[in-house]
């Protein structure tokens, strides 16, 4: 048996570090550009690496905690982390660089998988709640990173600030090994015909192309935010790291608030209300000249993005319950394909037309999720609760 508190304050602590992993390179983007000469199609290249890491994780995840539980990968996963966060710090190689944001990458991908089919398979009830609350989490996590780097970077290098998170990440494997996790759901062994005909199944296909422009969208706000309001607007690079931070804000707090609203409102009008507020993010970014318009534009924004994963994954566990790992894991993979190709497509189109670009993506994919949205409503409509 497991403490559902405990367990639950398990996934909360992964989806932290998660955030921290995942923001991490988008926050300390322009410095590590400076230090080893990168122009913006190599920004772009070494952007996609961590979203790849984080697929491979993604894929790795689910059958594994459908056969064996949670708890050992949670722990390995920790293990790694620490030393990757430790080597960014301070390589001076650019490979060894490479290698360790796809190892922050990797972990995170497991962690993310594994947090939110871990909050699906305890939640009896109100999975969108909970999954918005645990979501909230990474906001904490991603949140901590600018925030610290902005407040301390007169005081101390970058690198002193990262190998210091990751000395403290250690603390989390303590914990990890001390609670009890649920039992694994495949112990008898992965039924591999149902897993395999997950992939043909058009609700979860549907799923997980709107996660892949929701991630291609928070990848464009999480890695080119402060790159575009230095170039594009003029606005200083400290400046900048404090916009970040308010845009992580209000997703964490819009999370939050959305763990409580989702059991009295539809899910479905929730998100399209979430979808229009990040298209007016976007033309309020498009027209934006000064510091306090550009602020408003990103928590405007944080607040449109705080549903998509939440709601969307919740859909899963609601269609796939014996399967939940499986199942998020082929939706999050879909996703980070997105992640990658409209990280790598950005640096391209910015290197040709510039950084201005970004507030037209930001829109376009809004407008894409809101079609999928509609057509994944007429798909599963007697299939789920909305």
């Amino acid at each position: 048996m497991y403490h559902f508190k405990q367990v639950f304050t398990a996934a909360c602590i992964g989806m932290l570090v998660f955030g921290v992993t995942y923001i991490t390179l988008g926050s300390i983007l322009p410095s590590v550009a400076d230090k080893f000469d990168l122009d913006e199609i190599k920004s772009g290249t070494l952007t996609s690496i961590l979203p790849i890491g984080v697929m491979v994780g993604s894929l790795l995840f689910g059958p594994i905690v459908d056969r064996y539980g949670y708890k050992i990968l949670f722990i390995i996963t920790t293990l790694l982390i620490i030393p990757a966060f430790e080597g960014i710090a301070f390589t001076e190689s650019y490979f060894l660089l490479q290698v360790c944001i796809f190892v922050i990458g990797w972990g995170g991908g497991i962690l993310n998988g594994a947090t939110n089919a871990l909050v699906s398979d305890i939640s009896t009830g109100h999975k969108g709640a909970n999954l918005s609350l645990l979501g909230a989490f990474f906001g904490f996590g991603a949140l901590g990173m600018p925030f610290l780097l902005g407040a301390l970077s007169e005081h101390f290098n970058y690198t002193d600030i990262l190998s210091s998170v990751g000395i403290v990440l250690a603390l989390v494997l303590f914990f990890f090994l001390s609670i009890r996790f649920p039992a694994p759901k495949q112990a008898q062994g992965f039924p591999i015909k149902e897993g395999v005909g997950l992939l043909k199944d058009p609700g979860l296909l549907l799923i997980g192309l709107f996660l892949f422009f929701q991630s291609g969208t928070e990848a464009l706000a999480n890695n080119w935010t402060t790159t575009f309001l230095q170039k594009g607007i003029s606005i200083t690079g400290k400046d900048s790291l404090f916009i970040l931070t308010f845009y992580i804000a209000g997703l964490t707090a819009a999370r939050l608030v959305l763990g409580y609203i989702l059991k009295v409102i539809s899910s479905y009008y929730l998100m399209m209300i979430s979808l229009v507020l990040s298209i007016i993010g976007g033309v309020i970014l498009l027209t934006a000249h000064t510091y306090s318009q550009s602020l408003m534009a990103y928590i405007i924004n944080g607040i449109g993005f705080a549903a998509g994963f939440p709601v969307m994954l919740a859909y899963a566990g609601q269609l796939f319950p014996a399967l939940s790992g499986t199942a998020f894991g082929i939706v999050l993979v879909i996703a980070l394909i997105g992640n990658t190709i409209v990280n790598y497509l950005f640096g391209i189109l910015s290197h040709s037309y510039g950084v201005y670009l970004l507030p037209w993506l930001l829109m376009i994919t809004a407008v894409c999720r809101i079609i999928i949205l509609f057509l994944f409503k007429k798909n599963v409509s007697s299939k789920i609760k909305f």
